[in-house]
């Protein structure tokens, strides 16, 4: 079969072999191209974090501070079905993009579709669990009376979206995949358009509550979903489509164990979320929860960024690492840690700079939250100096398909450091303890993932 040449600028490398194409790709390596290419994954985790940002602002102005903290009690359970999505899609991006780097084309295309087709059942079956269990679940955390019973209202609409959130999320990383980012971003911004303009009317123009709010967020879910579904079933000028498949169970246990590190990230995150929500209800009640949630908001965007870039970077590493370009390896691990560094100073810069601004657009209301919010904005912005280097570091062993790697650095990170200081910090420190308690976990972090990037240079060659 005769092989035609095309020109991709953003992986940067040399020519490799794709099934019936050889991809030209750039001789160097450029800070702009990398940004360039990583930015629609950037924005498109950014967007997505804004829905429970911008739910919280409508229930939190038109709603009442009890409904606000419901939302934010409620919320890290489910992210934790959610996460499903980003496991297939880190994991499995990895996977697929090292393949299409070794030259199976229509290997890769049955890949793709395996996945989309078993996390699409996931999400069915998470559905039904979480409507089972959200109820003792949220008692179990501590919550009763009215926040019980909005928490559990928000929730039940929710889950009724989870199919979609994890297809939404698998999406987001699959696009940069296929080659597809900028679609990526397009869908993404639509469905943050749609949770904002429904929002609006569903809670400030008709007055549904934390049921308009859940049901805004389902909606625009379901265009970041079964937009991408639509697309990737019908010929496209991607390099992935969804077709024919056969089961690999191979194929699928080494997608979760490499995306593992993704889905116990968000899981334990998720889990921590929880225990600050017990932690905060002790030391300081509701209030706590509430002024919590501000500094999610703010963290959800933040990290988004970090996340982004990491998603935007992964299926370049996993394809010159498939096609053993290990100069260009070196140059992105270099290029990246100098870019999240970049990152780190100015997102600590910017949290210093709008804590007030942005904790007196969800609290201004109520003077006690307010400051105490404040005070927790001071501490809790120098997290943001450490938590892309593991994050970026996580994702980095990820697209080398070193799974137990990646989940070490996430373990350690988001559960057992964070869940040690949470409830050793307080002991001392009191409340303020829970807010630094996040920052020494950061930094710890760090110095983990320092040393897996000095101790596996050698065997990857990076």
């Amino acid at each position: 079969m005769k092989k035609k040449f095309l020109r991709r600028g953003g992986f940067g490398g040399k020519p490799v072999c794709q099934g019936s194409e050889i991809i030209q790709l750039s001789d160097h390596f450029t800070y702009r191209r990398l940004l360039r290419f990583t930015l629609p994954s950037i924005i498109m985790l950014v967007f997505t974090s804004v829905y429970g940002v911008v739910d919280g602002f409508f229930v939190s102005n038109f709603v009442g501070k009890t409904p606000f903290t419901a939302v934010n009690f409620v919320w890290p359970f489910l992210m934790i079905l959610g996460a499903v999505g980003f496991m297939f899609g880190t994991g499995g991006g990895a996977l697929i993009a090292k393949t299409m780097g070794e030259g199976r084309r229509e290997e890769a295309n049955r890949l793709f579709s395996l996945l989309i087709y078993v996390s699409l059942g996931c999400g069915v079956v998470l559905t039904i669990a979480g409507l089972l269990v959200i109820r003792p679940v949220c008692a179990a955390l501590g919550a009763e009376g009215r926040l019980l019973e909005d928490a559990v209202t928000y929730g039940r609409v929710l889950l009724l979206g989870i199919p979609a959130y994890v297809l939404q999320y698998e999406f987001q990383c699959l696009f940069a995949t296929a080659e597809k980012p900028q679609l990526g971003l397009y869908v993404t911004v639509a469905a943050g358009l749609t949770n904002i303009v429904l929002d609006a009317v569903l809670i400030a123009v008709f007055p549904l509550g934390l049921v308009g709010a859940a049901s805004a967020t389902v909606l625009s879910q379901c265009v970041g979903g079964i937009i991408p579904l639509v697309y990737f079933a019908r010929p496209n000028s991607s390099l992935l489509r969804l077709g024919k498949t056969r089961f690999d169970g191979k194929a699928l246990l080494r997608t979760c164990v490499n995306g593992s590190s993704e889905l116990l990230s968000n899981i334990s995150m998720s889990v921590v979320s929880m225990l600050y929500n017990v932690q905060l209800l002790h030391y300081a009640g509701e209030d706590g929860i509430a002024a919590y949630g501000v500094l999610m908001y703010v963290n959800m965007v933040f990290i988004a960024v970090f996340i982004g870039y990491s998603v935007g970077t992964s299926p370049v590493v996993s394809f010159h690492y498939g096609a053993q370009n290990h100069g260009e390896l070196r140059s992105l691990r270099r290029k990246s840690l100098v870019i999240t560094g970049i990152f780190a100073v100015l997102m600590f810069a910017a949290a210093e700079v709008l804590a007030r601004p942005l904790s007196l657009v969800f609290v201004g209301y109520d003077p006690g939250l307010l400051d105490m919010t404040l005070r927790a904005f001071f501490i809790y912005s120098f997290s943001f100096l450490f938590a892309g280097f593991a994050i970026f570091g996580s994702s980095f062993f990820t697209a080398l398909n070193d799974g137990l790697v990646s989940a070490a650095i996430s373990f350690l990170r988001t559960l057992v450091f964070q869940i040690t200081a949470v409830l050793l910090f307080p002991l001392v420190w009191e409340l303020d303890g829970i807010w630094l308690s996040i920052v020494t976990a950061e930094a710890m972090a760090v110095a983990v993932t320092v040393v897996f990037l000095i101790g596996k240079q050698k065997k990857y060659q990076y």
